[in-house]
């Protein structure tokens, strides 16, 4: 049985993560860490608040310490009030915790990504320029295993980001999921693919140390092999 700390549980991602955590046997506590509490409850769930993030880091190690770490933490420049702001919670808070993980020992890491950082847009937009940052800094920490995935358009939350681009998408499945499978995913796929992708890694079966999670990986282990 493994142990499991989230960040970002309360957000769209996370909190599917959570609820797929919660579910499946393979993980028998999680621990959450955040300003307010994730809605679920769980005789294995231990919901940590604290207010201040700078001391989020430092109660991964706090028992029961966890073999896998989840990160859905992501916020907007609207949210965040300028890119400034933005930058240091999806760039710098976000590689602060995975080193946090890797002194407190942790053994996998994973990062819920984008499905853009690797475009030839990369060098120009900002919120790339930060996921690339935190990718690289996750594999400089050599984890015994790093999940980086890259899922596209977040669809299926109750909050869009983006309303428009994501009602959009939402209704190109009308022509065929696959179309839709490639341009964006639904936020239960998503969470469902990060756990089973660590319970891949837990049954040894991960195809590498440092594991790409790209759209079709997610939307395969999200939607078809995913199981409680």
């Amino acid at each position: 049985m493994t142990t499991a700390a989230v960040f970002g549980c309360t957000g769209a991602v996370g909190s599917e993560i959570l609820a797929t955590l919660l579910a499946t046997e393979t993980f028998s506590s999680v621990k959450t860490i955040s300003r307010n509490p994730p809605n679920a409850q769980s005789s294995k769930l231990q919901a940590l608040q604290e207010g201040d993030i700078s001391k989020w880091g430092a109660m991964i190690s706090q028992p029961p310490k966890p073999a896998v770490v989840f990160n859905a933490v992501g916020t907007t420049r609207a949210t965040a009030g300028s890119i400034q702001n933005q930058w240091k919670i999806d760039h710098d808070f976000c590689i602060e915790v995975a080193k946090a993980a890797k002194k407190a020992g942790v053994k996998t890491y994973v990062f819920i990504s984008f499905a853009g950082t690797r475009s030839f847009l990369s060098r120009y937009v900002p919120y790339l320029k930060m996921k690339i940052g935190v990718e690289e800094a996750i594999k400089e920490l050599d984890f015994e295993h790093a999940i980086i995935l890259r899922p596209g358009i977040i669809l299926g939350r109750e909050k869009p980001k983006a309303a428009l681009l994501e009602s959009i998408l939402e209704n190109i499945n009308k022509l065929g999921q696959g179309v839709q499978d490639r341009l964006g995913q639904d936020q239960t796929i998503i969470g469902r693919a990060a756990v089973a992708s660590a319970r891949v890694v837990e049954e040894g079966k991960a195809p590498s140390k440092y594991w790409i999670v790209q759209q079709a990986d997610i939307v395969e282990l999200g939607r078809d092999k995913w199981k409680v």
